[in-house]
C-alpha cells in the first residue's frame, strides 16, 4: 500500500471513530430545551380579590427618627421619594407606631400619654410624618399599631386601660386632621379575642366606626380562632400576618392557610421585608420583588407593607441598612434611595387601592416558580390594567405572550423595567418603550433578574436628585434646648429607651430643658436585660471629646453621660460604651458596657450629696485611654481603659425617673483620631481587599494589589475592621470558626467575638474569638487570595498595618 493510500485509510478510520463518538454523545445527551414561553390571558372578567395597596412602616422602632432633622431641600426630596405619586415608591399605606416609651427594635417611640390622663398630641415625630405623607398623597391610608405602652396602664396590654389609651391616641389623630383607616392590636404578641371585641365596640362608640381592625399582626393562627369564634370574627375586618414568605430569606413561597382564605376577608402581609435596601443577588430587593407578586399568587394576600419605611437611624444599630433608603446623616444632608424603592414602584406606580387582581392573569412563568411570577390587576375604571412580572430566579431569556380580553384596553402598552441584578441606579425604573397589541395580544422577551410592568396607564415618573456628600458630624455640638426643633425631640438625639423630650425647666431655671418623661417602666416589646432610658447622638468616628451637661435630680436616682457608644446589640440587647454615672446621693462611677449588657465598673467613689431639685454640672472626658469624671467643675476620678476607641455620646437615666438636663455640649479633644484607610500587608504592595467592592454578606476578604479603591478603605475602631466607614460591614471569621484555615469574609456587624481583632506590637491581628491570626494562606500574594485564620507565627503573611 502506498503512503498516500495508508494516509487515506487512517483518515477514514479516524472519521469512523469520530462519527461513532458523536453518535453516542447525541444519543446520551439530552436535547437542547427551547426557551420558556408563557401565554397569559389578562381577562377583565376574571375573578380576583380587591387590591388594598403597597405600604411601609415607620416604627418598630425609631427607624424614621433622623428624617425629621434633615435640612431642606433634602428632607423634602426624601419625603417625595417615599410618598409623592409618580415620583418614587408612591406608597399607598403608611403604618405608624403608636409610641409606648419603650424600645421596639432600633429605638423608642414617644408616647402621647406618658402619665395617666396627661395627653400631649405633639410628642414624637409620627404625626409629622403622617401629615407629610398626606400632603403628598391625600389618598394614602394611615394604619396605627402599638409595640409597647406606658407602664401606668393597669392590667397589662390586653386591658380596658389600653383601649382607653388608644382612644386618646385617636383624639390626637383628629387634632392633626388625620383619619385612621386601620388599627391593629399588639405587634407580634398574638391576640386576645375578647380584647379585640371590646376594641371594636369602643371604636364604634367613640365615633371611629369607619376604622377597620387588623388582627393580629402576628401569625395565621388568628384565622383559625376567627373561624370558630363568630364574635371575634365580627370584630376583625382584616387578617394581617407578619413575614408570610419567611424571615431574612429569598421569599420564594408566600402561603396562607385555607381557614384564612375561606374567611372571605382581606388577607395582608401587614409586615414583610426586614431586608437590606439593595441586598445581594438573592436577598434584599430580589426578595421583595418576589413577595410583591407571590403574596397574592400563593396566599391571596392583597396588601404588602414593608418594614421599615427608611433607615433614618444611626449606623451602629442592627437594622441600619434596611428599608426603601438610608438617611442617617441629617447634618450633611446625605441620603441614599435604594433599589427596593424602585422594585416597589413597579407595582405602586401602576395600581391603586380598589383595583382588582385578575386571577386569569396571575401565576408562574411556564408554570414553574423558578422562572418567575406575574400578577395582573384591573383598574376601577374597568378598562386599564397593569401586569407586573418578576424573573428573579430565571437563568435565561424567555418570552411572554399576553392576550387581552374582557373589555380591557387594546391600546398601547407602556413597558417599565428594573434590572435588579444591576448596581447602577440608571438601570432601575426605566421606561424602556411601548408595545402595540395586534389582534388583542402582544409578545415580549423577559430577561433574567428583572421586574417588568406592562401597563395601559400613564403618569409614572422617576425622581432624580443629587444628595450632598456624606461627612462626619462636626464638633463642637451644643444644645441649650431653648431653640425649638421640628418635634419635641432635640436635634439629632435618638432615644433608645424612655422618652427624652423638651419641656419647661424646673427648679428656678428659665427656658426649655430636656426631660426624661417616662416615669414608669413601660409594657415592653423587647426583652433586653437592661432597659433603662438613654438617648444617643453623634458620629461613630468621634474618638477624643468631652460630653457635658447640667443635670437636675427631680427624683432619687442616677443620671449618666455616655461616651464612645458604638455597636448596639439587636433589639437593644447591649451597647459597647462607657458610662459616667452620678447619683443624687453623691455616688459616682465610670462603667464599661458591652453589646450583651455586661457591665464592668472601672472606677467609683462618693462625693458630698447632690440632693434633689438643684442643678449640677457633670462632665465626662475621653482622651485616648484616659477617662475622667467631673462634677461641678471638679475632677472626682479617672481611669485608663482602651477597650472602646470611637463612638457616639449620649445621656441616660439609670431607672424610670423624670430627671432633667440643660446646656448639653460635646467638645472635641486635642485631636480627633479617625482611623480609616488601607490595611497593608508586610508583603510588599499587598492590601486587604473586599472582593469586587461588594457589600453582600459572605463576600470574600482577600489579598490584592494596593490601589486606594473603596474596596480597600477600612475603618478601624473598637476592635472592628469595617468597610468604608463606621456604617460599613465587618471583617468576620466565617461561622465563628476557630480551626486553622477558617476563611474570612464580610458580614453585618453583630458584635460577635469572631468580628473582633486585637492588634499586637509585631503587627499581628489576633481574632478575639479564635485566638488565631489573620493570615494570608501560604504567603500567596496572588490577587483574590481569600484570607483565613491560622496559628500565630509572626510571619510576614500575618503582619498588617491598620490605619
Amino acid at each position: 500500500m502506498s503512503p498516500a493510500a495508508r494516509q487515506r485509510t487512517a483518515l477514514a478510520a479516524t472519521l469512523t471513530l469520530l462519527l461513532s463518538i458523536l453518535t453516542t454523545w447525541a444519543v446520551a445527551s439530552p436535547p437542547a430545551h427551547a426557551a420558556t414561553s408563557t401565554t397569559v390571558t389578562v381577562d377583565g372578567g376574571s375573578a380576583g380579590r380587591t387590591f388594598d395597596g403597597i405600604g411601609a412602616i415607620s416604627g418598630g422602632g425609631g427607624n424614621s427618627r433622623l428624617l425629621v432633622d434633615y435640612p431642606e431641600p433634602e428632607r423634602t426630596q426624601i419625603l417625595d421619594y417615599l410618598f409623592k405619586p409618580g415620583y418614587g415608591a408612591s406608597l399607598q399605606i403608611l403604618k405608624i407606631e403608636i409610641g409606648g416609651d419603650t424600645n421596639s427594635t432600633d429605638g423608642a417611640e414617644a408616647s402621647h400619654e406618658h402619665s395617666r390622663g396627661v395627653v400631649d398630641c405633639n410628642q414624637g415625630y409620627e404625626w409629622w410624618l403622617a401629615e407629610q405623607a398626606k400632603a403628598r398623597n391625600p389618598n394614602i391610608k394611615i394604619y396605627g399599631l402599638a409595640w409597647g405602652a406606658p407602664g401606668w396602664i393597669n392590667g397589662g396590654f390586653w386591658s380596658t386601660d389600653t383601649i382607653n389609651y388608644l382612644m386618646d391616641w385617636f383624639g390626637c389623630a383628629a387634632k392633626h386632621n388625620l383619619p385612621v383607616d386601620y388599627l391593629g392590636g399588639w405587634n407580634e404578641r398574638d391576640y386576645n379575642a375578647a380584647w379585640y371585641e371590646n376594641l371594636k365596640s369602643a371604636l364604634v362608640s367613640h365615633g371611629y366606626g369607619a376604622t377597620k381592625v387588623v388582627g393580629a399582626d402576628s401569625g395565621w393562627g388568628v384565622a383559625d380562632t376567627m373561624t370558630s369564634d363568630s364574635s371575634f370574627n365580627n370584630a376583625v375586618d382584616i387578617v394581617g400576618v407578619h413575614y408570610p414568605c419567611g424571615y431574612g430569606s429569598a421569599f420564594t413561597s408566600c402561603t396562607s392557610t385555607s381557614n384564612a382564605v375561606n374567611l372571605n376577608k382581606p388577607l395582608w402581609a401587614s409586615e414583610n421585608g426586614s431586608e437590606s435596601t439593595d441586598g445581594s443577588s438573592t436577598f434584599g430587593a430580589p426578595s421583595i420583588a418576589r413577595a410583591l407578586n407571590r403574596d397574592y399568587i400563593d396566599g391571596k394576600m392583597t396588601a404588602y407593607i414593608n418594614w421599615p419605611l427608611v433607615s433614618a437611624i444611626y449606623p451602629n444599630l442592627h437594622y441600619a441598612d434596611q428599608g426603601l433608603g438610608i438617611a442617617n446623616q441629617p447634618w450633611s444632608g446625605n441620603y441614599y434611595i435604594g433599589k427596593t424603592t424602585w422594585v416597589m414602584a413597579q407595582t405602586s406606580q401602576f395600581t391603586a387601592p380598589g383595583w382588582k387582581y385578575l386571577d386569569s392573569g396571575s401565576g408562574f412563568l411556564g408554570g414553574n416558580r423558578a422562572n418567575g411570577s406575574y400578577v395582573s390587576l384591573k383598574s376601577s375604571n374597568g378598562r386599564d390594567y397593569s401586569t407586573v412580572v418578576e424573573t428573579m430566579d430565571a437563568t435565561a431569556a424567555q418570552t411572554m405572550t399576553v392576550k387581552v380580553a374582557g373589555g380591557l384596553s387594546s391600546g398601547a402598552v407602556h413597558v417599565w423595567q428594573t434590572n435588579v441584578n444591576s448596581g447602577s441606579s440608571s438601570d432601575w425604573f426605566v421606561h424602556s418603550g411601548d408595545v402595540t397589541p395586534s389582534g388583542g395580544s402582544y409578545t415580549v422577551t423577559l430577561q433574567p433578574g428583572y421586574v417588568y410592568t406592562f401597563t395601559t396607564t400613564t403618569g409614572q415618573g422617576k425622581g432624580v436628585t443629587s444628595p450632598p456628600a456624606a461627612s462626619a458630624m462636626p464638633l463642637p455640638y451644643t444644645n441649650t434646648f431653648n431653640t425649638a426643633a421640628t418635634t419635641t425631640s432635640p436635634l439629632y438625639f435618638s432615644d433608645m429607651n424612655g422618652a427624652f423630650q423638651t419641656a419647661p425647666c424646673d427648679a428656678g431655671r428659665a427656658g426649655t430643658c430636656l426631660r426624661q418623661m417616662a416615669a414608669y417602666q413601660p409594657i415592653r416589646w423587647t426583652g433586653e436585660s437592661y432597659d433603662a432610658p438613654y438617648t444617643l447622638i453623634g458620629d461613630q468616628t468621634w474618638s477624643n471629646y468631652t460630653v457635658k451637661t447640667d443635670a437636675l435630680f427631680e427624683q432619687a436616682g442616677s443620671v449618666e453621660l455616655i461616651g464612645r457608644a458604638n455597636l448596639q446589640g439587636t433589639n437593644n440587647n447591649g451597647l459597647n460604651a462607657y458610662h459616667l454615672r452620678v447619683g443624687n446621693s453623691g455616688a459616682w462611677s465610670i462603667v464599661k458596657s458591652d453589646n450583651a449588657w455586661n457591665f464592668t465598673t472601672l472606677a467609683s467613689g462618693t462625693i458630698a450629696s447632690l440632693g434633689l431639685n438643684t442643678w449640677h454640672t457633670v462632665a465626662f472626658q475621653l482622651n485616648g485611654s484616659t477617662l475622667t469624671a467631673s462634677v461641678d467643675g471638679k475632677t472626682v476620678g479617672s481611669v485608663n481603659d482602651s477597650t472602646w476607641t470611637n463612638g457616639q455620646a449620649g445621656l441616660g437615666v439609670t431607672g424610670y425617673q423624670t430627671e432633667e438636663f440643660s446646656n448639653f455640649s460635646i467638645t472635641p479633644g486635642s485631636s480627633q483620631v479617625v482611623h480609616q484607610g488601607p490595611v497593608t500587608s508586610a508583603q510588599a504592595g499587598k492590601c486587604v481587599d473586599d472582593n469586587a467592592g461588594s457589600t453582600a454578606d459572605g463576600t470574600h476578604v482577600q489579598m490584592y494589589d494596593c490601589n486606594n479603591s473603596a474596596a480597600q478603605n477600612w475603618f478601624w475602631a473598637n476592635g472592628y475592621l469595617q468597610l468604608n466607614g463606621a456604617s460599613g460591614k465587618c471583617v468576620d471569621v466565617t461561622g465563628n470558626g476557630s480551626a486553622n484555615g477558617t476563611l474570612v469574609e464580610l458580614w453585618d456587624c453583630n458584635g460577635g467575638a469572631n468580628q473582633q481583632w486585637a492588634p499586637q506590637a509585631n503587627g499581628e491581628l489576633v481574632g478575639v474569638g479564635s485566638g488565631k491570626c489573620l493570615d494570608d494562606p501560604g504567603f500567596n500574594t496572588a490577587n483574590s487570595t481569600q484570607l483565613e485564620i491560622w496559628d500565630c507565627n509572626g510571619g510576614a503573611n500575618q503582619r498588617w498595618t491598620v490605619p
